[in-house]
């Protein structure tokens, strides 16, 4: 890798140690995915938030290095283990929320926005097209690539956090321009949110870096969330290129048969005990559409709703909240379903989503079994 002057200064421990290590992991990096130089980058997205996927160890580490390490550019943060409003009524272990408010109050001392969302690019400004960004956040560096005109690569959480303190980010993959060489054809009837984010699981399996997609129709924001956080669960793909691709390019059918494939995969119970809705986290036209569908309807059971800060208190004003309370549902920020303790085995079997990407999670890392649902099915079915 070519290295600036400055760079290489970092890279010896002339800018300090925190700054060493930095480099360390950007070069390292870098070497790992032939890149050929550093680039800079305007905004990272953090994960590496919760204490259930960082642990002591991790803890330990933001600790340590918080007392020095700053921050260089924008960066957003993933959302964490529980929502600080209503911790106590889930009756967390005293330990985990001792280690979560730690990584939190951590990565704010080193100046990092704590969004705690994994949809940034629903809460904050989208750079103009073609900005390098860094983000850690599979199904957000997904729809930076392919919907939002950025340039990222699928950032591991220390990457993102080098790049963070550098502001650089090693220049390979996918900030460069990219040939698929395979196309999906989206040949399945009718489509839902729980189409595409099947849709998302098929390709991100098919894909190396990135997969061309044709017969798409119109697409509405739950949906295209869905299918970048479904690509997000399956494999390093982290781009949809919208177009059918050359006469070379290897063409590859999603038809009801492949749906089938993955719901039978993922799907492994008929019914839940509880409901989950955002994975990722819902926006505020998601949480308007939920608000108008649940009018004069109730659910039957515990439903969980997942979304940023932002959009719960944008919701409040709004009146959104008051129509999703009264039909029953738990409204939780800072968190999401994926990984929290907030849902485990102990105490429920089965959950019900839409999310492919929650589908995923709940099963691998919960250990519970899930039951697959669009959301038109969901309020069908658990409302009356």
């Amino acid at each position: 890798m070519e290295l600036t002057k400055e760079e290489e200064s970092a890279l010896k421990g002339e800018q300090g140690e925190i700054m060493q290590m930095a480099y360390r992991i950007l070069v390292a990096t870098g070497e790992a995915t032939d890149a050929e130089k550093l680039v800079p980058i305007e905004w990272t997205h953090l994960s590496g938030v919760n204490y259930n996927t960082i642990g002591d160890a991790g803890e330990e580490f933001l600790s340590s290095i918080s007392k020095d390490a700053r921050v260089k550019v924008k960066t957003t943060l993933n959302p964490m283990g529980f929502d600080i409003d209503n911790v106590s009524n889930y009756g967390l272990d005293e330990n985990f929320i001792s280690k979560q408010l730690s990584i939190r109050n951590s990565y704010e001392t080193m100046g990092v926005i704590p969004s705690f969302s994994c949809i940034p690019y629903e809460i904050f400004d989208i750079p103009k097209d073609g900005t390098q960004v860094a983000f850690a956040e599979s199904n957000a560096a997904i729809h930076a690539n392919s919907y939002d005109n950025l340039k990222t690569n699928k950032e591991s959480a220390f990457s993102a956090l080098a790049s963070a303190l550098t502001g650089k980010s090693p220049y390979s993959s996918l900030r460069k321009e990219d040939s698929p060489n395979v196309t999906i054809r989206m040949n399945v009837d009718n489509p839902n949110e729980l189409t595409y984010g099947m849709l998302g699981f098929f390709a991100g399996k098919v894909g190396d870096t990135s997969v061309n997609i044709s017969g798409l129709g119109e697409m509405d924001n739950r949906q295209c969330k869905a299918m970048c956080g479904g690509m997000g669960t399956s494999g390093t793909c982290a781009k949809f290129i919208f177009r059918d691709g050359d006469s070379d390019t290897e063409k590859i059918d999603f038809d009801e048969k492949a749906m089938q494939n993955v719901h039978d995969e993922l799907n492994t119970s008929e019914k839940g005990d509880i409901i989950t809705l955002g994975s990722p986290q819902l926006g505020l036209e998601e949480i308007s559409e939920l608000a108008g569908k649940l009018k004069g309807r109730t659910f039957e059971k515990r439903c969980m709703i997942f979304t940023p800060r932002t959009v719960k208190e944008q919701a409040n004003k709004i009146g959104y909240t008051n129509e999703l309370e009264r039909a029953g549902c738990e409204i939780l920020s800072d968190c999401c379903t994926c990984l929290t303790p907030l849902i485990n085995k102990d105490s429920v079997d089965a959950v019900t989503t839409n999310s492919i990407k929650g589908a995923f999670y709940l099963k691998n890392s919960n250990g519970v079994d899930v039951n697959l649902k669009s959301l038109s099915q969901i309020i069908e079915d658990e409302t009356r």
